[in-house]
């Protein structure tokens, strides 16, 4: 055969497409622990699937039970109050939609090698609230435990503290391991409370533990709780002796926790919807900036103006600074003149800069008086020099901006 021929022949079987057969994976049910019964007799359920076997525990709580300051049923009278709210807000959840509170404890922080040791979930049914908590039994059970959780056929609202960014997460990794084996996991609406927590709270809350805010704002104390950090060697305490007496109290802390969960979604609706109570002017001033940065601008005005109302001057500053922002925006510009100007003695010196230059472009642009404009304009200018900025570039760009607003308006006060 001569050399094109062959070349010829190679083209036209790289040109064909190979099927290839993929081989079905079959799954091993793995055999049970041979501590089942030490588990059971320390109160948990076993269960068994087709995927191996788990353990259950299970809490039922009528509508009147008292966790730190609420009764659970009160979550009903936060969800009707947002239903007649009339606004969109991303904290808000809808009586029709199914929620369940949810939060797990894991073998470590993040990895293939980390495992959800114990899936909690709460939520309501005709009676009451339900807890289940479901336990792996050991890690070759790990596609029981998720298959048994149903979250591959539920649709629900889930909420959570912190859960969006690791609980759920760490979820999808542990069931993409396992997927040749259980259905798909269905993508769930994420109500995450840790971010909402931030929110109300920033620069009020020195820490967003879940024990602080329960502590600081829920009226709930932990007696005898596991520090959170100890969960996975007392998990893997409990595998390596059979022994679960420990591991009970690891299932206490979960359910701490998700009762939590609704006293605190409780709690932040009420701060969201409710005049101003008991909380600080740091939280209400949060809050107002908030629904500013949804754009539901009256009700942000609303809720800044009633700060500066009812607190004292040293702690309204942010009220007055942020307000200053919606009344701008409203064209109400004498107001926002006011609002900037009694914000400055008590808001820290980036933001005092940023109401010099509004106050400047507000007296230069508006009101057309450019003495003031130039006064503020040369405040700014000398408060640059007392900033630290992170690099020399912020600096100089700062001082060429001023210099050219004071040299523009100087301009303009001796053309008029």
């Amino acid at each position: 055969m001569s050399y094109e021929n062959k070349i010829l022949q190679m083209k036209k079987m790289l040109g064909k497409k190979t099927e290839t057969k993929q081989e079905k994976v079959y799954f091993l049910k793995p055999e049970a622990p041979s501590y089942t019964e030490s588990w059971r007799q320390a109160g948990l359920e076993l269960v068994e699937n087709d995927f191996g076997v788990l353990f259950k525990r299970e809490v039922h709580y009528p509508f009147m039970y008292q966790h730190g300051n609420y009764r659970l049923g009160e979550l009903f009278t936060a969800l009707k109050r947002w239903k007649s709210q009339g606004e969109d807000h991303p904290f808000a959840i809808s009586e029709d939609e199914a929620i369940v509170f949810f939060d797990t404890e894991t073998t470590g922080l993040k990895g293939a090698g980390t495992h959800i040791f114990l899936l909690g979930f709460l939520e309501s049914d005709d009676e009451g609230f339900t807890m289940t908590q479901y336990v792996l039994a050991d890690p070759s059970n790990e596609a029981a435990l998720l298959f048994e959780s149903k979250m591959w056929q539920r649709n629900v609202t889930i909420v959570s503290y912190n859960g969006k960014s690791f609980d759920w997460p760490q979820l999808h990794v542990r069931w993409t391991l396992n997927q040749q084996h259980i259905p798909k996991l269905k993508e769930q609406r994420q109500v995450d409370l840790l971010h909402s927590s931030k929110r109300l709270w920033k620069d009020d809350l020195s820490r967003m533990k879940l024990t602080q805010v329960e502590q600081d704002k829920l009226g709930f104390y932990r007696k005898g709780d596991i520090p959170g950090h100890l969960a996975p060697i007392i998990y893997f305490d409990a595998v390596k002796t059979g022994n679960a007496e420990t591991l009970m109290k690891v299932l206490v802390h979960n359910e701490w926790d998700l009762l939590s969960l609704i006293t605190l979604y409780i709690h932040s609706t009420n701060l969201l919807l409710d005049t101003i109570t008991t909380e600080s002017a740091t939280t209400y001033t949060n809050i107002g900036k908030w629904f500013g940065d949804l754009k539901q601008r009256q009700t942000s005005a609303d809720i800044l103006k009633a700060v500066t109302a009812h607190f004292d001057s040293t702690e309204t500053g942010f009220a007055h600074f942020y307000l200053a922002f919606e009344l701008k925006r409203e064209g109400e510009y004498e107001l926002a003149i006011e609002a900037f100007q009694s914000a400055l003695p008590t808001i820290p010196d980036k933001k005092q800069l940023q109401a010099y230059e509004q106050l400047a472009m507000l007296f230069e642009h508006k009101m057309k008086d450019y003495a003031q404009a130039f006064i503020y304009s040369k405040k700014g200018r000398e408060l640059i020099e007392h900033i630290a900025f992170e690099k020399q570039t912020q600096y100089k760009k700062q001082q060429q901006s001023w210099q050219k607003r004071l040299q523009r308006i100087a301009t303009k006060n001796q053309n008029k």
